[in-house]
């Protein structure tokens, strides 16, 4: 049995039952289940066309569902057929269902889950794996998002702007297992970029393209994390680097300047730098500066904040961030760094050390334990 398979079949399979009628959380479930008895059937009988098969199967699944659930039986006189036998269609409907699991009724970071479960076909432990939450939390918060949905008709999908959003925290999610989310969602962001001409559109994608250029300088062979500054900028994909900077630009020409764009403005600028020391920090901060203008994030002012402390000096990046909430996600890390780049050896040790304890995952754990270490036999020796 080819799991890639069915994983690659259950969109369209999901986005045959949504169109004609079927509640979405009742689809993906009625799915799941069809899923399952593939399982069951198909080592020993094959079937010839195994969309079609699912798709029939689904539908049995969902209206036997149906039937036996009194409190939406009035939703049988909406069920009036199967799918007609044959060959189902070819069309991919992933993206169709990302703006569908994009509901106004739901916030972006449960879209994003939901979307991963119902649409992307992992398991509830991939995507705790993917957020570094607990199962229990994520099954937790992917059930709410279906007890939102359950019971609404889902023809009201979400605008461009949430459906960004979810690709770009899918994006984010990286890697879960044997799946590769990163380049999922640059797969998807072409295909809206091919049907949705927007400049915000084509700044995400130029954004993705940007950081995916990267991707095989960001570890060490060991698995350890490898910052930008240490990064072999020979590794880098200048292909992808060339294509995302072209969309960039056009982007920008538009004169519509957005929060994707801005950001992919700044990833242009650690491209297009031949080696860390030639890196454009001043226009990096200007950049930022646009950034926090469009979104005021504390995040960004953090970033920002870094950026800073690169172009004027430690001591000015160290003034920008004691005006930030130092609860901020990686905010003692930034305070190490530019302590370590002021020549405050100890202090910039204490913090990495510290910093480490609060690491979202493994690999910057080890980093900034490294660091720790690294800077305190400096100063022992």
């Amino acid at each position: 049995m080819d799991d890639a398979l069915l994983r690659s079949l259950t969109p369209g399979v999901l986005g045959v039952l949504v169109r004609r009628g079927a509640d979405f959380a009742a689809a993906e479930d009625a799915v799941q289940d069809a899923l399952v008895e593939a399982l069951r059937v198909w080592p020993a009988d094959a079937p010839h066309d195994p969309k079609g098969w699912l798709v029939t199967a689904a539908w049995r699944k969902f209206l036997d569902a149906t039937r036996a659930d009194a409190a939406r039986r009035r939703r049988e006189d909406r069920v009036e057929e199967e799918p007609p036998p044959g060959p189902a269609p070819a069309a991919d409907d992933t993206l169709q269902l990302y703006f569908l699991c994009a509901h106004p009724s739901l916030s972006p970071a449960s879209a994003a889950a939901l979307t991963l479960r119902a649409v992307g076909g992992l398991t509830t432990c991939q995507i705790a794996q993917a957020y570094l939450v607990p199962e229990a939390t994520m099954a937790q918060r992917i059930s709410r998002a279906k007890r939102t949905v359950s019971g609404v008709r889902l023809d009201r999908p979400g605008d461009v702007a949430t459906v960004l959003r979810v690709l770009y925290l899918v994006f984010n999610e990286g890697y879960s297992g044997d799946v590769d989310l990163a380049a999922e969602a640059v797969r998807l962001t072409r295909q809206l970029a091919a049907v949705i001409d927007h400049p915000e559109v084509a700044g995400l994608l130029a954004l993705m393209l940007l950081h995916h250029a990267r991707r095989a300088s960001r570890t060490a062979p060991d698995g350890g994390l490898v910052p930008l500054a240490e990064q072999d900028r020979t590794l880098w994909d200048t292909g992808l680097i060339a294509e995302g900077v072209g969309i960039l630009q056009a982007a920008l020409a538009r004169d519509r300047l957005g929060e994707f764009q801005a950001q992919a403005a700044i990833a242009a600028l650690h491209a297009d730098a031949r080696t860390v020391e030639e890196t454009d920090w001043v226009q990096i901060v200007e950049w930022y500066d646009e950034l926090v203008r469009l979104t005021d994030s504390p995040v960004v002012r953090l970033n920002r904040a870094v950026a800073v402390g690169e172009a004027d000096g430690a001591r000015a990046g160290l003034a920008a961030l004691a005006a930030l909430d130092d609860a901020l996600p990686r905010h003692t890390a930034a305070s190490a760094y530019l302590h370590e780049r002021d020549g405050d050896l100890a202090t910039a040790a204490r913090l990495y050390a510290e910093a480490a304890h609060k690491a979202p995952n493994l690999a910057e754990r080890d980093y900034l334990t490294r660091r720790a270490a690294r800077l305190n036999a400096r100063l022992r020796g």
